[in-house]
């Protein structure tokens, strides 16, 4: 077997992990952008997107579970924002990080209570869950529908962000939350929209990453949740590319890791990438500058 065949299925699936941890890490970084918050439910959404896709599925055809699945998913993300931080919008910031914390380990154990703590299998998608041949290496189709299904929706967040009115109110109140306020901007509407666009790639990240892992448990979402904070800081917290970039470069390194047989260095290895990055370049890649205003 040549060079390029035995490291083939490492970087495939590097690339397919790293569009997936993109999915998620939209949500960090958008969030962060407009409210100066990490959301740390986020990666329990994504946890929560998988059971929901699991439970519906013992009971309604994939072509309904599905749609409902991502449905129900940005239904918690904007039901998390009015009833955790919206509450809180002028409390100290330290309050609303608390909440958030909060709203993690409340999602977790409810998932520990309806699945009894217990891993549950995630339903084979048609199509999508397949094995195929690429070069003599054998892999799922999901890893290679994963980066193109991620980067096309990164484009469409993008454009949506440029082109729309929500968009660029959305951009107004990530420069300057005061003055949007002062234009009539609905900050509530914005900030609602913010949930409901990271809660739905979240979703679509989830029905990814478990089609490639297959099992859900309460505890799924602790450390791809990190792992994509970890992204979004690396590219620049608060900026779109460089969350999807940050993304990919952790999904392809942790995965080349594994190929050299250091498994166990893998996950050790996104946080100790952290502690450079915040040494080196604090802003991240493409993260900006603040300026205190006098």
């Amino acid at each position: 077997m040549s060079l390029f065949q035995t490291w083939l299925p490492y970087l495939l699936a590097g690339i397919s992990v790293g569009g997936q941890y993109a999915l998620i890490a939209i949500g960090y970084t958008m969030v962060y952008g407009i409210l100066r918050l990490i959301n740390f439910a986020h990666g329990d959404v994504f946890m929560a997107a998988g059971l929901i896709m699991v439970y519906l599925s013992t009971a309604l055809p994939l072509w309904i579970a599905i749609p409902l699945t991502l449905a129900l998913t940005v239904a918690l993300g904007f039901l998390i924002e009015r009833a955790a931080y919206k509450p809180l919008r002028s409390a100290p910031r330290m309050s609303v990080m608390i909440s958030a914390i909060g709203v993690s380990y409340l999602i977790q154990n409810c998932a520990l209570y309806f699945t009894g703590g217990l891993a549950k299998v995630y339903p084979p998608i048609p199509w999508i869950s397949d094995t195929v041949e690429v070069f003599g290496a054998i892999t799922k189709r999901v890893t290679l529908i994963t980066p193109i299904l991620s980067l096309f929706l990164v484009v469409a967040l993008v454009l949506f962000i440029k082109k729309t009115k929500v968009g660029i109110a959305m951009r107004a109140v990530a420069r300057d939350f005061e003055a949007s306020q002062l234009m009539g901007i609905k900050i509530n509407s914005v900030i609602s929209a913010t949930f409901v666009i990271g809660s739905l790639l979240a979703g679509v990240g989830s029905l990814l990453y478990f089609s490639n892992y297959a099992s859900v448990t309460p505890t799924s979402g602790g450390m791809p949740g990190l792992k994509c904070f970890v992204a979004a800081v690396f590219g620049g917290i608060g900026s779109i590319p460089g969350a999807v970039i940050g993304a990919f470069i952790i999904g392809i390194c942790e995965n080349v890791i594994k190929g050299l047989g250091w498994t166990t260095f893998s996950d050790a290895f996104t946080f100790a990438l952290l502690i450079v990055i915040l040494l080196v370049k604090p802003t991240g890649l493409f993260g900006e500058k603040s300026t205190d205003k006098v």
